[in-house]
């Protein structure tokens, strides 16, 4: 996703593969990139970096599918936000911005194509156990600050999000669409 290049095609390309048979009705955008720094030694390159994978790439693929649904009048487009579309977070100044566009992506999107029968939709999550977070994980102190504020007395895990994809990309959310669904073990609730 950080290879813009690639980002440009990759839509297209997928939809020659014979296994796709020429329609792609759904498009999950769940990739995504951290750089960790206080903001005023934040270096431009990870700016451009987090921006331009969490970001910009969002928008091309997401583009390239739009100009696709539309004339099928169908499709589903469900993006990867973070509880940082709506808290600022600490040190990942790029992190931040660009989960806060990728929230008004996603209602802008809607805002276009809902009228197409596309619904465009951000899943937010909480704090996961993922690679991602390492550094958080190995933080006692931030571990257990941020252990102890969600409700569910746990970190997520990626299979808690299986879930809420089902529910959007199927027909049950065909009145969905523009929102951020938050899936946090209850953060956002304290």
């Amino acid at each position: 996703m950080s290879d813009l290049d690639s980002v440009q095609t990759l839509f297209d390309r997928t939809l020659e593969k014979p296994e796709v048979k020429g329609e792609i009705h759904i498009l999950v955008n769940c990739a995504g990139i951290q750089r960790r720094a206080p903001a005023v030694e934040f270096s431009e390159k990870d700016w451009d970096d987090v921006l331009n994978t969490n970001l910009k790439s969002i928008f091309l693929l997401s583009r390239a599918a739009g100009r696709h649904m539309i004339p099928l009048r169908r499709g589903k487009i469900i993006n990867f936000g973070s509880l940082l579309n709506f808290q600022g977070g600490i040190t990942v100044p790029a992190y931040a911005a660009a989960k806060g566009g990728l929230g008004q992506l996603t209602k802008a999107l809607s805002n276009e194509w809902a009228q197409h029968n596309i619904q465009v939709n951000a899943i937010c999550p909480g704090y996961v156990a993922t690679d991602m977070n390492e550094r958080l994980i190995a933080d006692p102190v931030r571990y257990r600050q941020i252990s102890e504020r969600i409700p569910a007395g746990r970190w997520g895990d990626p299979k808690d999000f299986a879930g809420p994809v089902v529910f959007l990309a199927s027909d049950a959310s065909a009145y969905v669409s523009g929102e951020l669904l938050v899936v946090d073990g209850g953060w956002m609730g304290r």
